[in-house]
C-alpha cells in the first residue's frame, strides 16, 4: 500500500512554522536520497544505465545536487532548467535536453553546454540545424500512435502533440545521418504515473524492435534507448509501489531476445523519471483558516491550487493527514479547499477525515514531484517557500517565499503617473 507515514510530528510542524510560515512545500532529504539507491540497485544490472532525473518536476537546485550526488544526470525542457543543471555542475552528455515547441536560443544554450539533444519533431532538424548547428548525437522522440494507449494525464499517443510517426522517425534517422551524425539515441515516453510494471517493459520492448528496424533499413546503430518517466507512485493508501525489479528483470530479458539475439548490443538504458524520485517524498503543509457549513461541509485552508493545482487539474488523489489526529476516526466528510475564486480549487471532495477545526495544520501527501513546480499567481497567490528537511533532523529554507515585491517587480509602476488614456 502507500506510505502514509510521515517523517515528521505535529509538534516538528508548529516548530517549523515559527520560522516558516504556512503554506509550505517540505522534502525528506532521506527518503529521496534512499529512493534514488533503490532505483539504481534495481537496475544495477542493466548495461549503461542511467537516470536523468526530470527537473521539471522538482526544479530546485538543492535536489538537483543531491541526486547529482548519486550520479543522476538532469532531464530539461527550457533554458531555466538548463541553467539549474549547470549551476549544480551538471553538464554536457549528462544533460538530456529534450525539445517540444523549442525557440532557438534554447536550442543555442543546449549546444552551449553540450547537451543530449532530442528532437520532438521532423522540422526540427532543419531548425537545429539553421539556430545551433547539426551535433554529433542527437536522439529523435517517438510517437507509436495508435499502437499503444496512454492515460489521463498524457493522453493517448495518437492525440498527443510528442514525437515523431514510425515513418518520420526512420526518414529522420537518415536525413541526420546525411548530415553528419554519428551517435544516435532513440526515445519514448508514452504514460504517465504508470502504475502497472509490464506497461513500462513494454515500451523498452517496443523500442528494442526501432532499434532492431532502424539498423536493418537504415544501417544506424542506436547508442541508446531513453524509455521515459511515466513511472508512477501510489497515491491511495490502497495502492501499491511500482516493482522496480520486475521492471529491471522485464527489460534485462527483453534486451537478451531482441538487442542481443540480433547481435546489436552494446546499447544503454537511460530512463528521465520525475515523480518517482521525489513524488512521495513532499508534503505541502497547510493550516485550516476556516469551517464552512452550506450544503456540504468545507475545510477551508491557507493553501490553494496555486500551491498544487493537480487535483483541481486532473483529479489527482493527493492523500491528506490532519496532524496530532492520525489515530481518530475519519467520521466526518469534507471539501478541502483553497481561497481561489475557482470552484475547483479543492484538494479533496467528500474525503473522510478526523474532525477538523480551526488551527489544525494538514499535511497534504505526494507533492514532491508537480507540486510547487506548477505553481502560479492567479488571484494575487504568492508561491510558498521550499523546505528541506535534512538527515539529521534539521530543516533549511532551499526557496523562500514569494513577497508582493516579487509579484510587481515585473510591472512598469515608474510610467503609471505619466500615463494617460487615448
Amino acid at each position: 500500500m502507500a506510505d502514509t507515514k510521515l517523517p515528521f510530528n505535529k509538534k516538528k510542524i508548529i516548530e517549523i512554522a515559527k520560522s516558516y510560515p504556512t503554506p509550505f512545500h517540505i522534502y525528506d532529504e532521506k527518503a529521496i536520497l534512499d529512493n534514488a539507491r533503490r532505483l539504481k540497485k534495481a537496475f544495477k544490472d542493466i548495461y549503461g544505465f542511467k537516470e536523468y532525473f526530470a527537473v521539471k518536476a522538482l526544479p530546485n537546485p538543492f535536489i538537483l545536487k543531491i541526486l547529482k550526488h548519486e550520479g543522476f544526470g538532469a532531464d530539461c525542457s527550457s533554458l531555466p532548467e538548463l541553467l539549474l543543471a549547470e549551476k549544480v555542475g551538471i553538464m554536457g552528455e549528462d544533460i538530456m535536453f529534450s525539445s517540444n515547441d523549442t525557440p532557438a536560443q534554447e536550442f543555442v544554450e543546449a549546444a552551449r553546454l553540450g547537451a543530449i539533444i532530442n528532437l520532438d519533431d521532423i522540422t526540427h532538424i532543419d531548425f537545429l540545424e539553421k539556430s545551433a548547428g547539426i551535433p554529433k548525437l542527437i536522439c529523435f522522440r517517438y510517437n507509436p500512435g495508435k499502437e499503444r494507449t496512454g492515460n489521463a494525464i498524457i493522453g493517448h499517443p495518437e492525440e498527443a502533440k510528442f514525437g515523431f510517426t514510425r515513418e518520420q522517425l526512420l526518414e529522420g534517422y537518415a536525413v541526420a545521418k546525411e548530415r553528419g551524425v554519428e551517435r544516435f539515441g532513440l526515445h519514448a515516453m508514452v504514460a504517465s504515473n504508470e502504475l502497472d510494471y509490464k506497461y513500462i517493459v513494454q515500451t523498452a520492448e517496443m523500442l528494442f524492435d526501432l532499434v532492431v528496424e532502424i539498423k536493418q533499413k537504415l544501417d544506424i546503430n542506436i547508442e541508446f534507448v531513453n524509455i521515459g518517466g511515466g513511472i508512477g507512485i501510489p497515491e491511495k493508501p490502497e495502492q501499491r509501489p511500482v516493482p522496480l525489479q520486475r521492471i529491471a528483470d522485464g527489460i534485462k530479458a527483453a534486451y537478451e531476445a531482441k538487442i542481443v539475439a540480433n547481435k546489436l548490443d552494446p546499447v544503454k538504458l537511460v530512463m528521465e523519471c520525475g515523480r518517482l524520485i521525489t513524488g512521495p517524498y513532499g508534503y505541502l503543509i497547510t493550516s485550516v483558516m476556516h469551517m464552512k457549513h452550506i450544503y456540504k461541509d468545507y475545510v477551508g485552508v491557507d493553501a490553494s491550487a496555486a500551491n498544487l493545482m493537480r487535483p483541481g487539474l486532473y483529479g489527482a488523489y493527493h492523500h491528506i493527514t490532519v496532524l496530532g489526529k492520525e489515530n481518530a476516526p475519519l467520521n466526518h466528510r469534507y471539501d478541502v479547499a483553497g481561497s481561489l475564486c475557482e470552484n475547483n480549487d479543492k484538494f479533496a471532495i467528500d474525503r473522510m477525515l478526523p474532525k477538523v477545526e480551526p488551527g489544525d495544520y494538514l499535511a497534504i501527501h505526494n507533492t514532491g514531484a508537480h507540486g510547487h513546480a506548477m505553481g502560479f499567481n492567479y488571484n494575487g497567490k504568492l508561491r510558498s517557500a521550499e523546505l528541506l528537511l535534512r538527515k539529521d533532523g534539521s530543516v533549511e529554507q532551499i526557496r523562500r517565499g514569494e513577497t508582493t515585491d516579487d509579484y510587481f517587480a515585473t510591472l512598469n509602476f515608474d510610467a503609471l503617473d505619466d500615463f494617460k488614456l487615448k
